[in-house]
């Protein structure tokens, strides 16, 4: 298997997981806070070991357009190369950062889940799908890549639910065997990725191109966070960017409540989920798709033809009306993309 890193002088490393492509020195971290340098080896602290693991709707990733009513096994480790201040599983994604004796802990804290126990597990009790999730896959890699290929040699699809930092090296290695991605976009503004998330826009925008153009079902989710990224600008110039390389990837808009470092924000207004609805529609997206909002008809499937209702949702129930099968509107006979057997 492919090695996610390079060595350098003096026993430093660079690591080739991410778009941050750390340069560690012996016996650091990178920012994820998993990936150390070892005597000039990469160690993954993570390797085997889950902080969370659950069935899932896979509605509730979000994928829509991917095997709809199923449960798919989803796990995810400590550490996140973003440092999110509005991260909801920031008490996973960042306490790596914070903990001296991280590898201690991880030993108490965690059960031992190699790639077959996984595909095993799914397998027996009939799970189609894994996902990658929880925390950004893209830091435990070498763990993802060999369940992934377990996965598929069993029949068993793949689904990471990602920031879209990945590195060349790391799209290449996955593309094979992900079948379904679902990407943060999370502003189209430089500064908010700089200030809030420690990251960049641009690997993002162009990893959002490559899994697009290497044919792996792409979903998009933006949260809107009043003030930060709800204007009506910018939720036009996301809802452009989409449009422009598909009308039919379904973007996730979804409502804000505060949490970790913006606790004194205020939750968004269903109007300003409404209001950016109507932006997507209005920029030509077949699919926009309202989130984080209780008994909402947002979050239902209508033909981009015919406008009939093809999958009702609310709360995780799951509905496929008679207007719908396998991938086709019945009364109109119009293909509706994703995944859908």
């Amino acid at each position: 298997m492919k090695n996610f890193y390079k060595k350098l002088n003096n026993n430093e490393i660079q690591c080739l997981a991410c778009a941050n492509q750390c340069r560690i020195k012996n016996n650091q971290v990178g920012i994820c806070g998993v990936r150390q340098n070892k005597n000039g080896k990469l160690n993954l602290l993570v390797e085997n070991r889950p902080i969370a693991i659950n069935l899932d709707p896979v509605e509730k990733k979000p994928l829509f357009h991917f095997l709809p009513g199923t449960e798919i096994f989803s796990f995810g480790t400590f550490g996140c190369n973003f440092r999110c201040a509005f991260c909801q599983n920031w008490d996973i994604s960042q306490l790596p950062k914070d903990n001296k004796d991280f590898e201690k802990f991880i030993e108490e804290t965690t059960e031992f889940w190699p790639p077959e126990k996984i595909v095993n597990y799914c397998l027996e009790n009939k799970i189609s799908s894994i996902a990658y999730t929880y925390n950004e896959p893209t830091i435990f890699i070498e763990y993802a890549l060999k369940t992934m290929i377990l996965a598929r040699k069993n029949g068993i699809k793949n689904v990471f639910v990602s920031n879209g930092y990945q590195s060349n090296e790391t799209i290449k290695e996955i593309a094979p065997y992900l079948d379904a991605i679902n990407i943060d976009l999370k502003s189209m503004n430089e500064k908010f990725y700089q200030k809030i998330c420690g990251a960049h826009l641009e690997p993002v925008l162009k990893n959002i191109k490559i899994f697009y153009q290497k044919g792996i079902w792409i979903e998009l989710t933006t949260l809107i966070i009043p003030q930060e990224n709800d204007s009506e600008k910018e939720l036009k110039e996301i809802a452009q960017f989409i449009a422009q390389i598909d009308k039919n990837i379904p973007w996730h808009i979804s409502r804000f409540f505060p949490n970790y470092q913006m606790i004194n924000y205020k939750e968004t207004s269903i109007e300003t989920i409404k209001k950016a609805y109507e932006i997507g529609k209005k920029a030509g997206l077949n699919f926009v798709y309202g989130g984080n909002i209780i008994n909402s008809s947002l979050e239902n499937t209508w033909c981009s033809q015919c406008g009939a209702l093809l999958i009702a949702r609310n709360n995780y129930n799951i509905k496929i009306t008679e207007n719908f099968s396998k991938g086709r509107c019945l009364k109109c006979g119009a293909e509706i993309k994703g995944v859908w057997q």
